[in-house]
């Protein structure tokens, strides 16, 4: 694995300390802790599947925030926030038309060569929708260049579940092309309508068509998820170099100058997020 190069590194742009403002076009509700933001930059932001911003409000605070659309030309930027803070609870009372500042694009992010003419298995849990959004948008996007895409997606109960009109619209585009499958889980349905299974997201595993040759593997969600996934695709005959984890740590910096995201010595904000798992399989805290 590379060295990793520290904010102190003449290589490092200096802009990536300084956020560029943003100007709110909408907020929507997903859920009852998480919005949906759409953002416009002063030029495109540049971004690959997987990476992350620093997200900020002047006086009160800088947060990482995954991205959660596919790359794009325009300058345009996707994300979803969970009111689970100080600096969260305020950006959810914006209204278009405000900003917010943005720094980044950080991390390693997926590399879609590692994807192409692959049978793709993506495997979410809760929030992993949001970062594994910006990788299903552009396999979708040129799905003649891959096997197939298999998508299973698990939350705690119906009212937690994440872009459910899109999730069924790529359903019925599997209905039409037959190159993807959508399993939408939940663990209870707490008495709420819902056209899904029920069970974990490791129940489908087992009896998934997987030819363990021609796979490739991506995971986000929270680390005792990752766990017993793990555990079934080995059983299932893939390698940890064809799985691919993507680790959400609490990036402070993004720059690998604070040591905040550090998994033993590996800094999570540029080494990271996503990580072939065979790279990081042999550090105690990388699914700590």
């Amino acid at each position: 694995m590379s060295a990793t190069p520290h904010a102190s590194d003449p290589a490092i742009d200096p802009a990536l300390y300084l956020p560029r403002m943003a100007r709110i076009l909408e907020v929507t509700p997903l859920t009852a802790r998480e919005k949906y933001f759409k953002v416009e930059l002063p030029e495109p932001l540049g971004h690959r599947p997987g990476q992350f911003v620093m997200l900020s409000l002047l006086g009160v605070g800088e947060a990482p925030i995954s991205i959660s659309c596919g790359p794009r030309a325009d300058n345009m930027l996707e994300m979803v926030i969970r009111d689970a803070g100080s600096l969260t609870h305020v950006l959810h009372g914006l209204k278009p038309g405000q900003q917010v500042g943005v720094r980044g694009p950080f991390g390693s992010g997926f590399n879609l060569d590692d994807f192409y003419g692959k049978q793709v298995l993506c495997v979410v849990g809760g929030l992993g929708l949001v970062p594994m959004r910006s990788l299903i948008q552009p396999i979708l996007a040129q799905l003649d260049r891959f096997a197939s895409l298999t998508i299973i997606s698990g939350c705690r109960s119906p009212a937690e579940e994440l872009y459910r009109d899109e999730v069924r619209a790529w359903e019925r585009l599997g209905q039409e092309t037959g190159k993807v499958r959508v399993i939408r889980l939940v663990d209870r349905t707490q008495n709420l309508p819902w056209d899904g299974q029920v069970g974990l997201v490791t129940a489908p595993l087992s009896s998934l068509p997987i030819d363990p040759a021609q796979t490739v593997v991506a995971l986000c969600g929270p680390p005792v998820m990752y766990k017993f996934v793990l555990l079934e695709l080995t059983a299932r005959g893939l390698s940890h170099a064809q799985i691919f984890v993507d680790l959400e740590r609490r990036m402070k910096c993004g720059v690998g100058k604070c040591g905040h995201c550090q998994i033993n010595h590996v800094y999570c904000c540029q080494e990271g997020p996503v990580f072939r798992f065979d790279q990081i399989a042999h550090l105690p805290e990388a699914l700590q």
